[in-house]
């Protein structure tokens, strides 16, 4: 899975995939609402997401949660605990996952002797960065309404980038007490969003499964430009998948 998201935003050569297939590793199944790791907390190995959904989050005295960020299959949330020592946010499981966990110091190894695996990955963590710029422009300046319709572009498009989607049907494992801690709203509000959204025959939503009804729609609403996921020309193909669904 990581050498399908890293081929998603780069060119690996032979050797640095042979490098990651290589890679030490220990493989566990976590339940759903689990801690990976905590504030404060000094890991010594980054975590892989080989199956299922993890969030980024800040818990607040007062019981406040804000969900920083979604992760899925291919993603490594934690890889900025090789350089940034003691953890400054807490990573859970949103659902039942398959994590593979690397020690640090065999990372470090492998990118001493790979240094274009060592761009790669960097470059991964820069485009992290700059899905937080565009969620710091969501808050701040879109309604509700673009706000959800622009973070359901945006996971459509990471999905499919690892081969997650289904024409344009992917999952949707937050429920809605998370979409609304990510996106600063509340679950009431977040539903009403939900209903004009499907009363819009934009998007369906059922069973944990979302499907995109009108993406050209979709989008406008969203105000919604894939450069930030810096996926390479994702526009002509998602109107081609759109075509072909």
């Amino acid at each position: 899975m990581l050498t399908r998201k890293l081929d998603s935003i780069t060119v690996l050569a032979e050797e640095d995939r042979t490098a990651i297939l290589d890679l030490p590793h220990t493989v566990r199944n976590l339940p759903g609402r689990h801690d990976i790791a905590r504030f404060g907390e000094r890991p010594s190995q980054c975590c892989l997401v080989l199956q299922g959904w993890v969030s980024r989050y800040a818990a607040l005295s007062e019981g406040g949660r804000q969900i920083l960020s979604f992760y899925i299959a291919g993603d490594m949330p934690d890889l900025q605990s090789l350089h940034l020592h003691r953890m400054d946010h807490n990573l859970a499981t949103l659902t039942a996952c398959t994590i593979a966990f690397i020690p640090h110091d065999a990372l470090h190894r492998v990118l001493r002797r790979h240094p274009d695996l060592a761009n790669a990955l960097w470059r991964d963590t820069l485009i992290d960065g700059a899905h937080y710029r565009e969620r710091i422009t969501s808050l701040g300046r879109r309604q509700a309404l673009g706000r959800v319709a622009h973070l359901f572009c945006e996971l459509y498009l990471r999905q499919r980038a690892v081969g997650l989607t289904n024409g344009l049907s992917f999952s949707l494992a937050p429920k809605q007490a998370e979409l609304a801690d990510a996106l600063g709203l509340t679950s009431v509000h977040l539903n009403r969003v939900l209903r004009t959204l499907r009363a819009r025959k934009l998007v369906t939503l059922s069973g944990g499964v979302l499907t995109i009804e009108d993406w050209d729609a979709l989008v406008a609403v969203a105000e919604f430009d894939p450069t930030f996921l810096h996926q390479g020309n994702n526009a002509p193909a998602v109107r081609e998948t759109a075509e072909t669904v």
